[in-house]
């Protein structure tokens, strides 16, 4: 992990290709989620079973590679989340989706592999990650007309529980309430009460949610599984990280190379979401005085 905060992948593999070898990672007794699949061998014209046994923010991350892993093998039958079923239906590299459940999935295929394995089976680099987007695609959600001309922007500010350091205290978004010319809305799920007016655009159903993005100018969200799906929709949005962050955000960027319309804010030192809020806060009012100075066309 260290290697590819660095964005050094190559050396990745390297530590990658010793612990497959060692084979410790495909004992079953460990948590699913830290569960090895594949055993090493090549998959080239093979039926294979993709699992998901990770988060669902990390299952809409890495289903991007599949139509990489397709054009080596015979088939590809995803093996996904039930949360994720309806959202996937027209993912590329995909043969057949499946709901995931805690069984055999009782299908013919020649190899298994789980998603997250896949960067390394496919020796990706952080140069040629597949970032074009939007990569899943739902329709629109119809909304009223605007009768103004305010930025209309989501905000999810509390990560899933096992990682604390992920969420912002309630209290600490009292900044974002004072800006003016911004429309807030909630995508906080489970809905929670926050200090400014918002209007409470959550919902359980993903495609759904997707759909009610799209209405959105720009998505404000911590690392969680609402970033994933704003970065794989291609919307704007502005990702808020702890010190340190995951893996997968790298170090000394504020851009990332899997979603191009990603921007991150970094704590500089761990801890301090005052200076992050602060930094927000400032971009978002330059943003409001931009839209007001040209328009709704004011870029974000």
């Amino acid at each position: 992990m260290e290697a590819m905060r660095r964005g050094d992948f190559a050396e990745a593999w390297k530590i990658s290709d010793a612990i497959v070898r060692r084979g410790v990672a495909r004992d079953t007794t460990l948590p699913r989620h830290l569960q090895a699949v594949w055993d090493g061998r090549p998959l080239a014209g093979q039926r294979v079973l993709v699992h998901c046994y990770h988060g669902l923010g990390d299952t809409l991350q890495f289903v991007r590679l599949l139509p990489l892993l397709r054009v080596q093998v015979r088939h590809v039958t995803l093996w996904v989340q039930p949360e994720l079923v309806g959202l996937l239906q027209s993912v590329a590299g995909c043969d057949r989706l499946l709901p995931l459940h805690d069984g055999n999935p009782q299908i013919e295929r020649d190899a298994d592999i789980e998603l997250m394995e896949l960067p390394h089976y496919l020796r990706l680099v952080a140069a040629d990650i597949p970032a074009h987007v939007p990569y899943i695609r739902v329709p629109r959600t119809l909304r009223e007309r605007r009768r103004n001309s305010q930025l209309r922007v989501g905000l999810v500010w509390r990560a899933g529980d096992w990682d604390v350091s992920r969420s912002i205290p309630t209290p600490l978004l009292r900044p974002l309430a004072e800006l003016r010319g911004i429309e807030w809305a909630s995508l906080q799920w489970p809905s929670a009460a926050m200090p400014l007016r918002a209007i409470d655009l959550a919902r359980r159903d993903l495609r759904k949610q997707a759909s009610l993005m799209r209405n959105l100018d720009l998505l404000v969200c911590v690392d969680t599984l609402v970033a994933h799906l704003a970065g794989a929709l291609g919307l704007p949005t502005w990702l808020l990280l702890p010190t340190p962050c995951d893996w997968r955000w790298m170090i000394g960027r504020d851009d990332s190379p899997w979603y191009p319309t990603m921007r991150l804010f970094r704590q500089f030192d761990p801890g301090d979401w005052n200076g992050v809020i602060d930094r927000v806060a400032r971009a978002l009012s330059s943003l409001v005085t931009a839209r007001v100075a040209n328009g709704s066309s004011a870029r974000v």
